[in-house]
């Protein structure tokens, strides 16, 4: 029998999920982000949880070519662009959208000599300063673009680094996208501005968003990126990692638990020993207090996860025994929780789970309950 650890695909509340950024930015396409493996739960999964999407993006160009093989017909973006001159030949004839972020990566399309055409999105760095033309240099990058005969449409992109948070105190999306507008004056072409954050602030910032485009990643896999939590934005889960309590232990005051013995039993007490651990996409940095659930019930984490395997205090659920149901994150305990408790982002823990960790997925209607 198989380690009872398991990751639940949930493909339905993926696609209410990109219901949700539909509604949140009326009028816009959608391009469903699935970089990093559809951020852990599967390209192919991704492909059939959002092919109601009007576009999916992502950064591998393997796995562009990957999403034809499977038979999406749709577009496709890869954000970052073409990373060597052997790239464009493949962009061209198979349909697949480059982003431009820099003079190099034009220079490979002047070089290419396209018998086919492609298709660009333009980016510009609004304040991110990660990849992107200042505004200053923007028309001139389009211009030398444009000038390239096999380039057809170009589109025109930044990216919002605060757009969970709408009075940062460093660079504000408002700041942002006046920039944007400033760059882009008078050049013609689709825009794309708004991530995830910049989708469900949509509402709040309609007055200034003109965006034909948008490109939500976290907010379709269940997550989200700060502010309010998933379920207040009506957001599903698409991950349920769980498994099972492999041993317990009655522990007296004093007794220690797991390496380094960073957790001590204040009175008589029993824990459980779960089958995850770090090497199944688990964070070992996760503190004491982790909340954790047993047969539905909410716990924590009690002691140092180690490779294999983690221990949980049973207090709560004094019914609770070897085969007991865990939830480490999904349907009953939202990944953000778990993320927050652990000084990290869920982004970081669903693309954290391991290749051993067995993938399976819900029975269509079954997993909202």
């Amino acid at each position: 029998m198989p380690r009872p650890i398991s990751a639940t695909i949930h493909l339905d509340a993926m696609a209410h999920n990109l219901s949700r950024a539909r509604a949140c930015a009326p009028g816009a396409k959608v391009w469903a982000v699935v970089k990093a493996n559809a951020y852990g739960h599967g390209l192919e999964r991704g492909l059939r949880g959002f092919a109601a999407a009007d576009g999916l993006a992502l950064i591998e160009t393997e796995n562009a070519l990957l999403l034809r093989e499977l038979g999406w017909q749709g577009p496709v973006m890869l954000l970052e662009g073409i990373f060597e001159a052997a790239d464009a030949p493949l962009l061209a004839r198979h349909g697949i959208t480059s982003a431009v972020h820099c003079i190099e990566q034009i220079e490979i399309l002047e070089r290419a000599n396209l018998q086919q055409p492609v298709d660009c999105f333009l980016k510009m760095n609004t304040g991110m300063n990660r990849l992107g033309f200042k505004p200053e240099t923007y028309r001139a990058a389009y211009e030398r673009l444009r000038a390239i005969p096999a380039v057809r449409n170009i589109g025109l992109m930044t990216h919002f680094a605060n757009a969970d948070e709408l009075a940062h105190p460093r660079v504000t999306i408002t700041e942002q996208i006046e920039r944007f507008q400033r760059g882009a004056d008078g050049i013609p072409g689709e825009r794309s501005l708004c991530n995830s954050g910049g989708v469900l602030l949509r509402q709040r910032l309609s007055g200034a968003l003109a965006d034909d485009w948008v490109r939500p990643g976290i907010m379709l896999y269940g997550g989200t990126p700060g502010g309010m939590t998933a379920a207040e934005h009506g957001l599903l889960p698409a991950m349920t990692l769980a498994s099972e309590i492999i041993g317990v232990q009655e522990l007296q005051a004093g007794d220690c638990v797991g390496y380094g013995s960073h957790f001590t039993a204040e009175r008589p007490m029993r824990v459980g020993v779960v089958a995850c651990g770090y090497a199944d996409g688990y964070p070992r940095h996760a503190p004491h207090g982790t909340p954790i659930l047993v047969d539905g019930v909410r716990t924590t984490l009690a002691g140092r996860v180690s490779m294999d395997m983690l221990a949980v205090d049973l207090t709560p659920v004094p019914q609770a025994r070897i085969g007991s149901q865990v939830t480490l994150w999904g349907r009953g305990l939202p990944i953000d929780d778990v993320a927050h408790a652990a000084g990290t982002i869920g982004y970081e823990l669903m693309c954290a789970v391991a290749p051993r960790v067995r993938m399976a997925e819900a029975d269509v209607g079954a997993q909202h309950g």
